[in-house]
């Protein structure tokens, strides 16, 4: 085996499809659907029904057809195909601000980086592609039933645990200090309802030259965290930006703009720490009011930036979902060859019970036959 095979989740992304892995099927007028191969079962759509077996050992780009004649390409998912079709407990942050984040906060083969919140794992996985398996990722969530569902995630995307990822269950403004030495950090990335709260600790933590980048919901939130950085002192002046992606329909000299694009889903704000006893350069007009009112604070509350409550019941029915679907991809990845060492991510697993109320983020895609449309 090379060493580019041996790199956690390599190997499973090529070769022949395998029992247990994930295939996006796209039909003639283009519409996907994502499912987890299982030997015995079927595809049913009221368009007729696709044996997986008629999958499993066929290559990468299969075109197959149904009982009732519909033909269907066959593919592994790729990373934005993914974050869009697993389970989710919370809102996942969209493949183009993923993509940014990697790009504009340099996160590079073997870097300490630091993430909260988890969430559902998205972004997680972006950042353990950049940093590798020499790497480290030491994400922090708050809410046990969120890193459930992260931890199956990432384990299902990779086909094995992450040897570089570590999850802790805790705050970050108090837990990073016990966790991380000063100065130990290379990149530090917060997506929270309020990182102003978490500037002192990011600063202790990182490397000088070291990054800083957040990712926010709301305009208000966005002021304030950018006054946070520049009262601290230890960091360079904010830069902030937000990014629309909008595609094109090509076909034939019928070009012309698609009528729908990803436009805002969050501000990103990115800076750099200083050298200890270095002052920031500071632009010489300074904003006349930088002081918040009672409205202003409560601009940010998980009701005002538009998050919909998400039940304690839902959250343990998408953590089994994602542990199932991860426990399946490991089966996979273990008939890809064999898998790297392993850390032990912390943090203890939410309590396996109830069933999905219907509240959140709509379907998730089922462990064998269903589909989940992307």
């Amino acid at each position: 085996m090379t060493m580019t095979d041996a790199t956690t989740g390599a190997a499973a992304r090529r070769g022949p499809f395998r029992d247990g892995e994930r295939v996006q099927l796209t039909d003639e007028k283009g519409r996907m659907s994502t499912i987890t191969l299982t030997a015995g079962q079927a595809f049913h759509t009221h368009r007729g029904v696709l044996e997986h077996e008629s999958l499993i050992g066929a290559d990468e780009g299969t075109v197959v057809t149904n009982s009732a004649g519909n033909r269907y390409q066959a593919l592994r998912p790729l990373l934005k195909d993914f974050v869009l079709s697993m389970p989710r407990g919370a809102a996942v942050i969209y493949p183009k601000d993923a993509a940014q984040i990697v790009t504009m906060a340099d996160i590079f083969p073997g870097a300490r980086v630091v993430e909260a919140g988890v969430g559902s794992g998205a972004l997680t996985i972006s950042l353990l592609r950049a940093v590798g398996d020499t790497g480290r990722v030491h994400s922090f969530e708050l809410r046990p039933e969120f890193a459930d569902v992260a931890r199956g995630n990432v384990t299902t995307m990779f086909g094995a645990d992450h040897p570089a990822w570590q999850l802790t269950i805790g705050d970050l403004a108090t837990e990073l200090g016990v966790q991380e030495e000063p100065g130990s950090v290379d990149r530090i990335v917060l997506d929270m309802l309020a990182p102003w709260e978490c500037i002192d600790a990011a600063a202790t933590a990182l490397a000088p030259g070291g990054v800083l980048i957040t990712y926010i919901a709301t305009v208000t939130q966005l002021s304030r965290v950018a006054e946070a950085v520049r009262d601290d002192g230890r960091f360079t002046e904010p830069e902030s930006w937000e990014t629309m992606v909008r595609g094109w329909h090509v076909e034939g000299l019928a070009v012309r703009p698609d009528h729908r694009m990803v436009a805002h889903t969050a501000f990103l704000l990115m800076t750099r720490r200083l050298a200890d006893g270095s002052e920031r350069l500071a632009p010489r007009r300074r904003a006349s009011k930088t002081d918040y009112t009672e409205a202003d604070l409560n601009a940010w509350t998980p009701g005002a930036v538009g998050e919909r409550p998400v039940s304690d019941k839902r959250l343990r029915k998408v953590g089994r979902d994602a542990s199932r679907l991860a426990e399946r991809a490991r089966e996979a990845g273990a008939g890809a060859g064999p898998a790297p060492a392993v850390n032990t991510a912390a943090g203890t697993a939410a309590e396996d019970a109830g069933n999905d109320d219907g509240a959140g983020h709509g379907p998730v895609t089922d462990a064998v036959g269903d589909s989940t449309t992307n």
